[in-house]
């Protein structure tokens, strides 16, 4: 198995526990994985966690402080001296194996950065820029690890997070605004008469929020759909898995719309058995030939992350 040599049992062991901790949907398709991509996707997963939780976990006044500290570790990982914490040494192990570009762990970073200024976003290509960082940095990763290196098959890799990250948003809509966060594009809000300023003082479900939710998905689904063709250029190994998390994800939308696209004061998620019925739908996924691909330019808020791509296979 390739990168088994550099990578710990151990600090492999501890990475899938942080994935089976932190992210039951995709634990629940990782387990459709081969054998030979599961301890570096779980390395690049957990520093990503870790990573989130660094921020996310820490008081608001030391936020910007706690990205910075996330910055030197990438540094460290990057030269090869790690810190001495299990996460640390398996990423620095994997983005070294796979070559890995530094500018994309750079970029999730960066929009950590965002987060902790509080950034909103006007229109929904800022939305899309912010996503591509949060979220199409690490399908992009993904995709390496798993041996595609081509910029089409990285851009619908591209497309397959930015949707991921708009089905996040639009989930979580309520728990958001509750936090002070808003991720709606507010050129649309506005459309909709809504004052996003008086939507955070006081975030109770309104049919207008509801439009803009449903818009989002929309936008999302057109993502997913384009992304179903990548999913097919994909090694038939990793097919299976990458279909259920793409079927696990977007049923958060129908679950949304099933609330009448009620995100603020309830919050989707899909039950164990959904994810079963799902998980098995994506069986089939290996199996289906590959159909013709007509190529698509990159979205354009995501084409800096193809570009740091090195075409050359890592040695």
């Amino acid at each position: 198995m390739r990168g088994a040599e550099v990578l710990r049992p151990a600090d492999v062991a501890h990475c899938q526990q942080v994935l089976r901790a932190g992210s039951k949907s995709f634990h629940a398709a990782g387990l459709l994985l081969p054998r030979r991509v599961r301890p570096p996707i779980a390395a690049l997963y957990a520093f990503c966690r870790v990573a989130d939780d660094a921020v996310d976990l820490v008081e608001s006044g030391s936020k910007a402080a706690a990205v910075e500290r996330l910055a030197r570790r990438l540094e460290l990982a990057y030269a090869g001296t790690p810190e001495e914490h299990p996460v640390d040494r398996a990423f620095s192990a994997t983005v070294r194996e796979y070559g890995i570009p530094r500018a994309l762990p750079e970029a999730l970073i960066e929009g950590f950065r965002w987060d902790v200024e509080n950034r909103r976003y006007e229109s929904f290509s800022e939305v899309v820029a912010y996503s591509a960082r949060v979220a199409a940095t690490v399908g992009v990763m993904m995709t390496l690890l798993m041996g595609e290196r081509a910029p089409h098959v990285l851009a619908r890799a591209c497309e397959l997070g930015v949707a991921m990250q708009l089905t996040n948003i639009a989930r979580d809509v309520g728990e958001d605004a509750r936090e002070g966060r808003l991720y709606l594009p507010l050129e649309w809000l506005r459309r909709e008469g809504v004052d996003p300023d008086e939507f955070l003082a006081n975030p109770v479900y309104d049919p207008r929020i509801g439009r803009v939710v449903r818009r989002l998905l929309s936008r999302a689904e057109h993502l997913y759909a384009g992304a179903d063709q990548g999913i097919g250029l994909l090694p038939r190994d990793v097919r299976t898995a990458m279909r259920a998390a793409r079927l696990v994800y977007s049923d958060i939308g129908r679950e949304i719309s099933e609330a009448d696209w009620d995100s603020v004061s309830t919050r989707a998620h899909t039950s164990t058995l959904r994810k079963f019925v799902l998980l098995t739908r994506a069986l089939p996924a290996a199996l289906t030939p590959t159909l013709p691909f007509r190529s698509a330019p990159p979205l354009r808020e995501v084409r800096f992350l193809i570009d740091s791509v090195d075409q050359e296979e890592p040695s």
